[in-house]
């Protein structure tokens, strides 16, 4: 064969081989996409762990460097009133004052926030356990708990009422870790609260935010609750004193999950869990609805609390680390035009939320939680041109 004529051949197969590689490598995006988001996150939030090791290790040279030019003499022997601060890490800070275990309250006292009974870090056990034993074993450890999982202190009187919100589909297994981790918690802080798993019925994609916004309308009908958690069902918190009251609301509590090595992904993530009181949650009108799929819903949330003129707090130190039992999406598609919606989120937050959604639930109490079944579509909530 000619020379000219195997160039092109060879030409031609490259070109093949290009497109192939390509073509895999759009299937993988759009057929894992959850998958490849994940993956980014752990990408970036590695970045972030080796820049701060190498900004603490710059940090560690240059205080040798400064000593040794406050050495007395050259002798070595070190000043002690020099003025440069070498504490880069919020964990040398002194932890705030809790009660020691002899304090006593009075069942006619609120409450306080930091009580001899939160730890500090506790011990994460994510091994599958079944419905039926985790309400055994709570129940007999706090027989008062009421259907529904309502539960409230009798030593003091609690000083925040918390509707705990959990979005659900055919994760089963995850419930009853959550719920045997969570609820010794809740009650350790001495809150009164209640769990609703809101779960999605029918074939549409899930859609974490407007099960978030139908929890919220069935969770106040029960109660007049002051604090609103939205809480994924595989989340579990790793310090009882992570507080999960309305003191520092808006709230992002998820701040260090150990899939993304305990850093946060970006300034502005606000997923996992989450908190707003129910006079914020009201004012920013909840979650969008339009979010069909994964992803996108949490952001949209963070615009939302920005353009409402609030500040997000976040646990300080090692209080807001969590764990994630791990999973996968399990064929959740993840949410394509999420970029458009989030570009227009404030023309869109006067017209989609809790003021267009519309429902019909099936309720039922639980021992340890409401279950509120709801079959989603997009024309229950009909967003007005913007």
């Amino acid at each position: 064969m000619p020379a000219h004529l195997r160039f092109r051949r060879k030409s031609f197969l490259g070109l093949i081989f290009l497109f192939t590689l390509s073509t895999s490598a759009l299937y993988f995006l759009y057929s894992a996409p959850g998958i490849v988001n994940e993956y980014m996150f752990m990408v970036q939030a590695r970045g972030i762990q080796i820049r701060e090791n190498v900004r603490n290790i710059g940090a560690q040279v240059l205080e040798q460097v400064v000593r040794g030019a406050y050495s007395l003499n050259g002798t070595g022997e070190q000043l002690t009133d020099y003025a440069y601060d070498f504490n880069l890490s919020d964990s040398e800070v002194p932890p705030p004052t809790y009660l020691p275990d002899d304090f006593t309250f009075l069942p006619s006292q609120l409450c306080p926030e930091r009580l001899p009974s939160m730890k500090g870090r506790m011990l994460v056990n994510m091994s599958e356990v079944s419905l039926e034993e985790v309400e055994t074993s709570l129940l007999e450890a706090e027989p008062s708990t009421a259907p529904g999982g309502f539960w409230k202190p009798t030593d003091c009187l609690p000083r925040w009422k918390v509707a705990i919100l959990v979005p659900f589909r055919n994760r089963f297994e995850h419930l009853p870790i959550l719920l045997k981790h969570l609820v010794p918690v809740l009650q350790r802080q001495r809150l009164q609260f209640a769990f609703y798993v809101i779960e999605q019925r029918g074939m549409e994609p899930f859609n974490r935010a407007m099960l978030f916004n139908v929890g919220y309308k069935e969770a106040m009908k029960d109660e007049h609750w002051d604090c609103l958690i939205f809480h994924d069902v595989d989340h579990l918190v790793e310090n009882d004193r992570n507080y999960y009251g309305c003191t520092h609301m808006p709230r992002h509590f998820a701040v260090k999950l150990d899939k993304y090595s305990y850093m946060l992904p970006y300034n502005e993530f606000f997923g996992g869990v989450s908190g707003l009181t129910v006079e914020q949650f009201r004012k920013i009108n909840g979650f969008p609805n339009a979010f069909w799929g994964w992803g996108g819903e949490d952001d949209d949330l963070w615009n939302r609390v920005q353009l409402a003129n609030l500040t997000v707090s976040r646990p300080p130190r090692e209080l807001g680390r969590y764990m994630s039992i791990q999973h996968h999406h399990r064929g959740e598609v993840q949410f394509l035009g999420r970029f458009s919606l989030l570009r227009h989120s404030k023309e869109r937050q006067r017209v989609d939320g809790l003021n267009n959604l519309n429902y019909s639930p099936l309720v039922s109490k639980r021992l340890l939680y409401t279950n509120i079944s709801v079959s989603l579509s997009r024309n229950l909530a009909p967003v007005a041109d913007y």
